[in-house]
């Protein structure tokens, strides 16, 4: 397909809702009618939709003040994945896994979709980059929460959910100071901890524990007991959900979901126990839970999705396919798309932030007793 035969572009938002998704679905849609004269439709609940046929047109009204809104006015689902789709269940009530992503590749070409614009994360890349052998051209649009896509420094939605988190350790700081408790916050991120940490550091949290340094209860209780030396009566814990201990599992639940089998959480609770016991303090643990993917992004997040959504129009229309746009040193760039798909940006041992935490006197859990 030459880029003259572009006529109209398809746009999905895959995996969790995110604020800034309708930032991009805004963007995407206006710089492809007003610099590009293109026909745009709106694909409903992600690759869902397309496996399901629910299309709908996507016009300049339709994109009209939602810049502000949270959510997406596409719909999304972080469970379908068209390589890895569940269509039932077998007499032993496993799930049957198939892969019908030539549904969904049936369904572009029903409509004359020409490039399907894809905003989403590891999944929804890694979806997407598969979604290519069916002849579909794709470029993807970095969204997550987590921050934790390869190839790109920052992606929108974190800086709103990084806030969101940071106020609600501000609040729990407080009540910790008065009552003299020891308080978990547990926060979003996965097997990354890029948002524990922004917003643990932000919020002048005590320990920060991510996924990506081990912890013992024994280092955490001797970092409350220094706390408790200098006089200070509190402590304030900022927990990853995939934080786990250096002899231990990540804790959460198993689904027989392909798309996520094992669904992190939990893991405040157990350990404000484990430190409880360790140290006879009165603890408490606050799950953050979907309050951070919700409400109304912030003003860089609205910028930078805006950024993203005309950036991705403009490689779609240039005919440059397979790409995903991209953050690196300041500026907007793009990516192979192979060079994301399924894959995770976790914090390096050498990050500068860590040995800032460090140098201020905060523990990640890790520290010989």
């Amino acid at each position: 397909m030459s880029n003259a035969a572009i006529r109209r572009i398809g746009v999905l938002t895959g995996g969790g809702d995110c604020p800034g998704l309708n930032a991009v679905i805004r963007a995407v849609t206006k710089t492809a009618i007003i610099e590009y004269g293109l026909e745009v439709l709106g694909i409903e609940d992600a690759y869902l939709g397309l496996l399901e046929d629910r299309v709908r047109p996507l016009g300049r009204n339709d994109v009209s003040n939602i810049l502000t809104l949270g959510g997406t006015i596409l719909g999304t689902t972080n469970k379908v994945n068209p390589m890895k789709y569940r269509t039932g269940t077998d007499a032993d009530g496993h799930p049957i896994i198939a892969d019908v992503s030539d549904r969904a590749a049936a369904t572009c070409r029903k409509h004359g979709i020409d490039v399907l614009v894809c905003i989403g994360g590891d999944g929804t890349m890694a979806a997407s980059y598969g979604m290519q052998r069916h002849g579909i051209p794709i470029v993807g649009v970095p969204k997550t929460i987590d921050n934790d896509l390869m190839c790109t420094d920052v992606t929108f939605g974190f800086t709103t959910a990084a806030q969101t988190a940071t106020d609600a350790l501000d609040r729990i700081h407080t009540t910790a100071m008065s009552h003299h408790r020891i308080m978990l916050v547990e926060i979003m991120g996965r097997n990354a901890g890029w948002l524990t940490l922004h917003a643990g550091l932000a919020a002048g949290a005590d320990i920060i524990l991510v996924p990506e340094i081990p912890y013992t209860v024994e280092s955490i209780a001797q970092a409350y007991r220094r706390r408790a030396e200098q006089g200070k009566k509190f402590t304030i814990i900022a927990v990853s959900e995939g934080a786990a201990p250096r002899e231990g599992e990540q804790i959460g639940e198993i689904t027989d979901d392909p798309v996520e089998p094992l669904r992190l959480g939990g893991i405040s609770e157990i350990l404000a126990r484990q430190v409880a016991d360790k140290t006879g303090a009165e603890t408490r643990a606050t799950v953050l839970g979907h309050v951070q993917r919700g409400g109304t992004p912030c003003a860089y997040d609205r910028v930078l999705a805006t950024h993203f959504g005309s950036a991705a129009m403009h490689l779609a229309a240039a005919g440059n396919w397979g790409r995903m746009v991209a953050m690196q040193e300041g500026r907007i760039t793009s990516v192979p798309l192979e060079a994301v798909a399924g894959q995770q940006r976790l914090i390096p041992a050498n990050h500068p932030l860590l040995a800032v935490a460090r140098h201020t006197g905060v523990s990640f859990g890790d520290e010989e007793a």
